[in-house]
């Protein structure tokens, strides 16, 4: 005899929750500031993802202007399950971005968009509106 399983989940396969979850929009930016909708919090430099986003900062991971972004400082975002990722240079575009960091975010198959934040914004807004899994990290000043 076989036994029925008791929960309708265990007949599914259902995905971690954050596989659910959609990338929230960036609901505004000015110099020094980012605001996430559905979020009370300013930020200066922000990551975000589906379903969530924090302060970006840079002390954990040592970063600096120059040699710029690290594949440490978006390894947080990757493992969101993003399927793009677009980062914020700054307004000037003062921030790098090492060929390193675009090589990683290859390697795991994510697309990967480097702008100047304005346009880092704009880009990362339509692909919300697109329902594509996208993830940002954003630096909001020079």
């Amino acid at each position: 005899m076989r036994a029925e399983p008791s929960w309708p989940n265990q007949l599914l396969k259902i995905p971690p929750l954050n596989f659910l979850m959609t990338s929230p929009e960036i609901a505004s930016l000015s110099w020094g500031q980012m605001k996430i909708k559905g979020s009370n919090t300013t930020y200066k430099d922000c990551k975000v993802w589906p379903g969530g986003s924090r302060t970006w900062d840079w002390r954990e991971t040592g970063t600096e202007h120059s040699p710029g972004v690290q594949p440490a400082d978006v390894k947080e975002v990757v493992e969101k399950g993003v399927q793009t990722l677009v980062i914020g240079r700054g307004m000037s575009e003062a921030l790098k971005v090492p060929s390193s960091t675009v090589e990683y975010l290859k390697k795991h198959g994510i697309d990967v968009r480097v702008l100047q934040t304005e346009q880092a914004v704009k880009e990362y807004n339509a692909l919300v509106a697109q329902g594509v899994r996208v993830g940002g990290v954003f630096h909001s000043t020079c």
